[in-house]
């Protein structure tokens, strides 16, 4: 029984690929574009977005291209080629801007860069998309129910844009006085990061970093310098431990609060 459902599946594999290499070659659009959908709906994908994107072209001004493009860039987002997906879902929408299917191919415009963002250490051009896209998505369609989802995206796109910020600011700490005074570029990059996302998970790792690295630049001062240095070390502490009573890095701040206070006269 098994080999004969083998052989049975085989054989329609057979059949509807002979069958899409007879619509490849056909003029009649209607039947590419039935085809299309009947090929969309048994996952084949890669067949598919072949035949709608001929269909959006010559059904232009009906409302056949406007489903075209659209199952287009769902075929594209469905075979999990976001790259691709992307600027179909951008070009309907802009085409289409009332069209039937304008809410889902502005959330599944950013949804697919959210899903296609690449690790921090790597250009974050798509993470950047997810976030614009996403956002322009909630400005238009406030009730959706797609809103949670694309929330959780922001915030987690966010979070890793924060997290390669971070990364780059520790880099800076880390190479000290290296070629010149990283610690200064240490904060700003920190500071930077704390701005444009406040609610970041990772703010505290990164305010932690700002009076480390204020705590560093004090330390190696002239002396004609410490006591100012010093007192910013110190004003950093206290904003810290209001922000973060509860820290787990608490006792490394009240050590460099300690040793700070030995150089500012009260």
């Amino acid at each position: 029984m098994r080999l004969f459902l083998t052989i049975a599946l085989l054989g329609c594999l057979m059949c509807s690929c002979g069958e899409y290499q007879h619509v490849l070659k056909s003029n009649d659009y209607d039947y590419k574009f039935d085809f299309a959908k009947r090929a969309f709906e048994a996952k084949r994908y890669v067949q598919a977005a072949t035949l709608f994107k001929d269909c959006s072209t010559v059904f232009k001004g009906t409302g056949k291209a406007e489903e075209s493009l659209y199952l287009l860039a769902l075929s594209h987002y469905e075979n999990k080629d976001y790259v691709s997906s992307g600027p179909y879902f951008r070009s309907y929408y802009t085409r289409y801007p009332k069209g039937k299917y304008v809410e889902d191919a502005r959330f599944y415009c950013g949804y697919g860069y959210y899903l296609d963002s690449p690790d921090p250490q790597l250009d974050q051009t798509p993470t950047i998309q997810g976030i614009e896209e996403l956002q322009t998505f909630l400005d238009y369609f406030p009730r959706s129910d797609k809103v949670p989802m694309a929330q959780s995206a922001i915030f987690e796109l966010q979070d890793k844009l924060t997290l390669k910020q971070l990364q780059n600011a520790q880099l800076y700490y880390n190479l000290g006085t290296y070629m010149g005074n990283n610690y200064a570029s240490a904060i700003i990059v920190a500071q930077n990061a704390v701005r444009d996302y406040p609610y970041s998970k990772y703010k505290e790792d990164l305010e932690l970093l700002i009076l480390k690295s204020r705590f560093k630049e004090a330390d190696l001062s002239i002396d004609e310098r410490k006591a100012d240095r010093f007192r910013e070390v110190i004003d950093e502490y206290y904003s810290f431990i209001n922000n973060y009573p509860d820290s787990p890095n608490r006792d490394e701040a009240e050590n460099i609060f300690a040793i700070a206070r030995k150089y500012v006269k009260d």
